[in-house]
């Protein structure tokens, strides 16, 4: 089934992978602040998609927030192929759909892991920006590069039954694309943070976890984020950086 412009339904589902929760060892680290994570699932080829694009460029500002727009590929059938899709990013999108009983949909902003809006509906995503404040936690967590090599620490968190996947993203700040057919032919849609990549690199069982990856020829991108996450879609550390250094 093609999507329409409003909602589409993917009956498909995948675990969002094993999460370990263990209870915080005495002396953990303390809290640290951290942005909150939004995910944008949108595509190219989708003509509802651009004012939703455009409020996450403003939200992009805040330095509370870290804005990522994920490319889903079930508009590339529809006239043009979205340079930026993956199969990865519409089964991330189903993931959510799955543990929280979302629709699947384009343009569709999940606040943090749990709650969900229209992306273009600025009064509904203010909404769930502001309860996601109300209920984050937050691990200490930092990642830097050098040249391909990446290095990536994640603390403990006090007093909190914690665990989950860490995940590596490498995204593209800014940028546009012009597209010459499908529902936006003749468009030049810019883009912000727009992710190119995201890979699994361990599990953290709420204790100091160091990490050395190194960048595959693949993950591209002009910054970088490492992000913990459990099944639940819990965020438990976040942290984003320059790639380039």
């Amino acid at each position: 089934m093609k999507p329409s412009i409003r909602f589409t339904r993917l009956l498909a589902a995948a675990g969002l992978g094993l999460a370990a929760f263990v209870t915080a060892r005495a002396g953990a680290e303390p809290a640290a602040p951290r942005p909150l994570l939004l995910e944008l699932f949108t595509s190219q080829s989708c003509s509802s998609c651009p004012p939703a694009e455009a409020y996450l460029r403003e939200l992009s500002g805040h330095a509370d927030l870290l804005p990522l727009s994920f490319h889903v590929d079930y508009w590339n059938e529809t006239g043009w192929i979205d340079p930026y899709s993956a199969a990865a990013f519409t089964a991330r999108q189903q993931d959510y759909a799955s543990s929280h009983g979302y629709e699947v949909y384009t343009p569709q902003l999940v606040v943090d892991g749990r709650q969900q809006a229209v992306g273009s509906d600025r009064a509904a995503v203010g909404k769930a920006i502001e309860a996601a404040r109300d209920s984050a936690r937050a691990a200490p967590a930092s990642i830097r590069r050098q040249g391909d090599a990446v290095r990536v620490h994640v603390g403990s968190l006090a007093g909190a039954q914690a665990g989950g996947t860490v995940y590596l993203l490498t995204y593209d700040s800014r940028g546009s694309t012009h597209v010459p057919s499908g529902e936006n032919a003749g468009r030049t849609l810019p883009y912000t943070n727009v992710v190119r990549s995201l890979r699994r690199l361990g599990q953290w069982r709420n204790q100091p976890l160091d990490l050395n990856p190194m960048l595959d020829a693949h993950e591209v991108g002009d910054h970088l984020a490492v992000l913990v996450q459990d099944n639940n879609g819990t965020v438990w550390a976040l942290a984003s950086t320059a790639a380039a250094n």
